[in-house]
């Protein structure tokens, strides 16, 4: 239960905060293009004036929901299913070193059964970008998953894998120990549930940003990645993409769009574990 809980969850915020996703990801091929006066909203407009839709901002939509239903039922059923063990056998809640532990854990495992997802969805997204004679022009997230074995192999899906399962471990450790230890916090001074559980997303969602975001940049650069007329791709790999971007972009671009970033990944986390939170209340502490 706790696993269905966390892919409904998170498929919900990921269908809110799509185009939010979209424009990140547009900073970043930017950024990575010398693009120097990077502004979310004169993104937006130029999107909005090139296209004439809104269509634009939810593409790939089908693959962020594919990788809710793979990462972030992992990632939320395999953490709560921890808590529920440990107060259930041991009756008390768990300690943040065991929190730590547990989203670690559950981040980096949901991080590497949702990267074919993850890939097909950067992939999807960056199309925008190139020329069309570039573009792979993949029709849904199933084609893109199943045009990149045909064309390129089974474990290419996996590519960016490192930063990928790097980024969510992060990502979960930032949003999830705070937001258990935000929720302990507050509730000697606040007695309802849900206003305690937003409150402790938002603050869950700025520590996941600052610690995510550099990996969620390199994941980015990795999987949209193509290689050139000589057949030579543009990084190596984790590391080499780092190095490069450090040298070409500046350190400090590695946090680029932090502010669109946190715009997206505060909701999403309001969302996901605001619903995480009420469906457990009605389904499972309910049946207990």
């Amino acid at each position: 239960m706790n696993f269905l809980i966390g892919a409904i969850s998170g498929a919900t915020a990921t269908s809110c905060i799509q185009p939010i996703d979209f424009v990140k990801v547009q900073l970043q091929i930017r950024s990575e293009a010398g693009e120097r006066n990077l502004r979310p909203f004169k993104v937006i407009k130029e999107i909005i004036q090139k296209t004439g839709t809104i269509k634009t901002f939810y593409r790939g939509i089908d693959a962020a929901i594919l990788r809710q239903f793979t990462y972030c039922s992992i990632r939320f059923g395999l953490f709560f299913q921890i808590k529920d063990m440990i107060i259930t056998h041991k009756k008390r809640q768990p300690t943040i070193i065991e929190n730590s532990i547990a989203s670690l854990v559950a981040g980096g495992i949901g991080a590497f059964c949702g990267n074919p997802a993850d890939l097909s969805l950067v992939r999807l997204q960056s199309d925008y970008n190139l020329p069309p004679q570039s573009r792979r022009n993949y029709k849904n997230a199933f084609d893109a998953i199943a045009r990149t074995v045909k064309e390129e192999g089974l474990f290419v899906l996996w590519r960016g894998s490192t930063p990928t399962v790097i980024r969510s471990m992060s990502m979960a450790f930032g949003v999830l120990v705070s937001f258990e230890l935000a929720k302990s916090l507050l509730s000697p001074y606040i007695d309802k549930p849900n206003l305690k559980t937003f409150l402790a997303s938002l603050i869950g969602g700025f520590f996941g940003s600052v610690c995510s975001l550099p990996f969620d940049n390199l994941k980015t650069k990795l999987q949209k990645m193509k290689a050139d007329s000589n057949g030579i791709m543009p990084y190596n790999g984790i590391f080499d993409c780092l190095r490069k971007t450090a040298k070409y972009e500046g350190i400090i671009r590695l946090w680029v769009g932090l502010g669109t970033f946190y715009v997206r990944n505060a909701p999403h986390a309001m969302i996901s574990l605001v619903m995480n939170d009420l469906l457990r209340r009605v389904l499972i502490n309910k049946q207990s």
